[in-house]
């Protein structure tokens, strides 16, 4: 199956895998993931960027098969020795993850951009896709809830999301400017699709519409634009998509991400266990069963979510 250019729109560990599908499924054409840096951090001293590495190592084939995040075959003696001189260890770096944003870090203090250490970050791990930042400038999701107001890392993964959510706020994002990597792959002529993965709409897709101008940017491409629903049976596989929705007052249903997306949307991919759903969507529909268990299914996912794009009418 070949697609000469689609763009992807990801998150984390849902979102990657539908990349990864997708990567495969083009064939011969061009894959470009634009990724969340919301979640970005400082951590000991160090640069992390947990979604784009989340991507960087499913697409080269690098991540952990039982957690989705990291590196396969990791080993821990770094956190291991944080521990016994009392340091922070909430936010486990292995000792190959810790390569990585050592690197990255002595980089952007060198004045390299994140779009460019990314994109060689790429090259040297093989990968046939073109990762790129949403922005090369700081935007930061902040987690408004009862207990008080917290950085996304201290939220999902210090307080493993126990916080009930009041409000999300993008902290820069009028600073920010879409990275010039995503704007060369939304003018490309060959561009013939873009895919809002199954990632979180509120904490990782919407970080990436939140970058100004973004949202024209991608109407303004001419191609249809398609979601793939991260609910699963009215359920979240991984994560606090369903958790997130509740507590700000949003019914945990399928329709209802179709309807936060809105206008953006050409068509919408529902899974067949949410099919009852279908009739309170205002967009065309693809029903498939969109769990992705192994390789086999992400690939399947991704060619029938393109073969659905291509059916849609070219917006303009």
């Amino acid at each position: 199956m070949n697609t000469a250019h689609v763009l992807a729109l990801s998150g984390g560990v849902g979102g990657a895998k539908l990349a990864d599908g997708l990567m495969q499924a083009i064939g011969g054409g061009r894959l470009t993931l634009a990724v969340n840096t919301g979640d970005d951090f400082s951590h000991l001293g160090l640069h992390v960027s947990p979604d784009i590495d989340t991507a960087l190592y499913t697409l080269a084939g690098l991540a952990n098969p039982e957690t989705g995040w990291g590196r396969r075959d990791e080993t821990w003696t770094f956190m291991a020795a944080l521990d016994r001189l009392g340091g922070e260890s909430w936010f486990r770096l292995g000792d190959g993850d810790l390569a990585t944003h050592v690197e990255r870090t002595r980089r952007l203090a060198a004045g390299e951009p994140l779009s460019a250490i990314v994109a060689d970050f790429a090259r040297r791990l093989g990968i046939a896709a073109d990762i790129v930042p949403m922005s090369d400038q700081p935007l930061r999701t902040r987690v408004h809830t009862d207990d008080g107001v917290f950085d996304f890392q201290d939220y999902f993964v210090r307080l493993q999301c126990r916080p009930v959510t009041r409000s999300i706020e993008f902290v820069g994002a009028q600073q920010a400017r879409p990275c010039a990597a995503l704007l060369r792959a939304l003018a490309d002529p060959a561009l013939g699709a873009i895919v809002i993965c199954p990632s979180n709409p509120y904490l990782s897709i919407a970080p990436i519409l939140a970058v100004p101008g973004l949202r024209e940017h991608l109407r303004a491409a001419g191609v249809p634009i398609v979601a793939v629903s991260p609910l699963v049976g009215g359920a979240t596989v991984k994560g606090p998509t369903a958790k997130i929705m509740a507590e700000l007052g949003i019914p945990v249903a399928a329709d209802e991400i179709a309807h936060h997306y809105g206008e953006l949307l050409d068509g919408f991919v529902l899974d067949v266990r949410d099919a009852a759903l279908r009739a309170r969507i205002a967009r065309p529909v693809h029903v498939t069963d969109t769990l992705m268990l192994t390789p086999v299914d992400r690939v399947r996912v991704a060619r029938e979510t393109l073969d659905f794009a291509r059916r849609l009418r070219t917006p303009r």
